[in-house]
């Protein structure tokens, strides 16, 4: 017997390599979109339940209602991720090989928005009731996330968080221009639906010892996020004027004045520089970024910095802070600053700045905002394992025993990183808690789908929808409203026809209408990505069926002989 081998080669040449010893079968591969995503929900899946819904006999309304199931089963944030992810996994889309990528993150919001508007209960297990009391500090979106996935599994959650209300970074550290705080409130009312208990106002490790709380839950979830900033290193960093990035951004988000005058330098180049930046914006200053490296080293989500620059904020690359100035009465009035270049990668990869000699120059200011890192608080929690300012897990994620961690206090990722820790967490401690083999991690071994293996001449050339925007002047007379809208319903249908369901089938009755043999038998009960049953026996191995399959779905093997 000899085992089944792939033919390589696109779409287009497996005509001219098939040859009359091969045969058709049906290969699942992992979409694209699915490598690229950070949180790792069934992207194809849930386009795919409204794509094609006239398939299935499902309704409009239940395809919706099935499609924001399946993202909320492992991310309960859809509407929240929906407008602050940096949504790599529309960069990985095939599609954008033929025209431009699906707008994945414009449809998770859209559905994000249906399931609020609809009071879309968060889907949780049948028949569990679990005896055990589980602990979960932080109630930022990893610890929210623990906490979502083992209450939906029966088990009684208590959730302990410092701030006054709960978020964490989603809340504090993201304005409200990006995501409004009613978008994240009805997402997390979501959760405590399910009867997760939720302690303000409370640091563990100071108003109540590690201890304690370990003492009363039979696990732990730590969840603390990385909430404070660290300082400007320079001198002068530490005087009046000068804020931190998280701590300015806090206290916007909490409705706090601020005052920064009429001049304001940013130092950093991630998200949270951006963010901080387009506030004192909005508050009425003259604004500057300053940021080390180049515009391509920059971390914080590109389409943010064009926004950015668009409101008139000004970004001066390749530029380090030197020292704050300062008058006789210590009021901030500049920023001596020095020209770098760039030099080998450092162990981020990035290319190292290096100071050029003799570049110093001012630039004046009333207020600076240092937004270059971010680190946890770990007092009171010092007894865990730990290395500096950050935890230390081991590989199955706990510090030893019934304490597990994750999300930005083992390192600083962005919301679907920490969302998925906290998922698979607790997906961990229920298979350990209930004896169980645990399931399956994202990787599914099944091989990935180039463009190569789509027939993108299936589908006609069309632009994807892209998110509605306020005109720049508007946004910043319109304060801290949200800048972006939700895309129509409409247009979410449209989208998703767009969909080429890389890897997988999409019902097309290509296969079906083309085979004179009769191999292809329709399902009495098809569902997304699996609408026919292949017999062979009849099969002449013209190789047609696997000509005319547009996502990749069928592909030649030989035959066992």
């Amino acid at each position: 017997m000899t085992s089944e081998k792939d033919l390589s080669g696109s779409a287009s040449e497996i005509p001219e390599r098939i040859t009359p010893s091969f045969r058709p079968a049906q290969i699942e591969k992992t979409a694209p979109c699915q490598v690229g995503c950070a949180n790792c929900g069934d992207i194809r899946g849930w386009i795919g339940m409204v794509a094609q819904r006239h398939k299935t006999g499902l309704a409009r309304e239940e395809a919706l209602e099935k499609a924001w199931r399946l993202l909320a089963d492992v991310n309960p944030f859809p509407a929240t991720l929906g407008r602050i992810c940096p949504h790599p996994c529309e960069s990985h889309c095939n599609r954008s090989e033929l025209d431009e990528p699906l707008a994945i993150n414009a449809m998770e919001r859209f559905l994000g928005d249906f399931g609020i508007q609809n009071a879309l209960p968060l889907p949780r297990a049948r028949g569990i009731e679990a005896k055990e009391w589980v602990g979960v500090v932080g109630a930022g979106p990893s610890g929210l996330s623990f906490a979502y996935q083992m209450s939906r599994r029966g088990y009684r959650v208590t959730v302990y968080d410092a701030r006054e209300k709960a978020g964490g970074m989603l809340r504090f550290g993201v304005p409200d221009f990006r995501l409004p705080q009613e978008v994240l409130d009805a997402e997390i009312q979501k959760i405590l639906d399910l009867g997760v208990e939720l302690k303000l106002n409370t640091r563990v490790g100071t108003d109540i010892s590690l201890e304690e709380v370990r003492s009363r839950h039979s696990s732990l979830y730590l969840g603390i996020g990385a909430q404070m900033g660290r300082g400007l290193p320079v001198p002068g960093g530490e005087g009046s004027s000068v804020w931190t990035g998280s701590d300015y951004l806090a206290r916007i988000n909490s409705g706090e004045p601020v005052d920064i005058g009429s001049r304001v330098i940013v130092v950093g180049g991630g998200n949270s520089a951006v963010d901080a930046a387009r506030c004192a914006r909005r508050g009425g200053a003259e604004v500057t970024i300053l940021y080390r490296r180049s515009r391509d080293e920059m971390p914080a989500i590109s389409h943010e910095v064009e926004d950015a620059l668009e409101e008139g904020i000004e970004l001066v690359l390749l530029a380090s802070p030197l020292s704050i100035q300062r008058d006789a009465q210590g009021n901030l009035t500049g920023v001596e600053v020095q020209r770098m270049s760039l030099g080998p990668p450092d162990s981020s990869g990035r290319r190292r700045p290096l100071p050029v000699e003799g570049s110093e120059f001012t630039l004046e200011a009333t207020a600076v905002i240092a937004a270059i890192a971010q680190i946890p608080v770990l007092d009171g929690l010092e007894s865990l394992d730990h290395e500096g300012d950050w935890l230390v897990p081991n590989a199955d994620g706990s510090t030893g025993g019934d304490v597990q961690v994750g999300g930005d206090a083992v390192h600083a990722g962005i919301a679907g990183e920490a969302i998925i820790q906290g998922r698979l967490a607790a997906e961990a401690l229920h298979a350990r808690l209930r004896g169980i083999e645990p399931g399956k991690v994202e990787a599914t071994g099944l091989p990935e789908i180039r463009p190569d293996k789509v027939r993108f001449a299936s589908k006609v050339g069309s632009e994807a929808v892209h998110t509605p925007m306020r005109p720049a002047g508007d946004r910043i007379a319109a304060g801290m409203a949200e800048v972006s809208g939700t895309i129509t319903e409409n247009q979410f249908l449209a989208e998703v026809e767009r969909c080429y369901s890389c890897g997988t089938c999409s019902g097309c009755e290509q296969c079906f209408m083309y085979c004179t043999s009769g191999c292809f038998t329709r399902l009495e009960e098809p569902r997304p990505g699996m609408y026919f049953t292949l017999n062979l026996d009849q099969c002449k191995e013209c190789g047609k069926c696997i000509e005319v399959c547009p996502g990749g779905f069928l592909q030649a093997t030989a035959p066992s002989v």
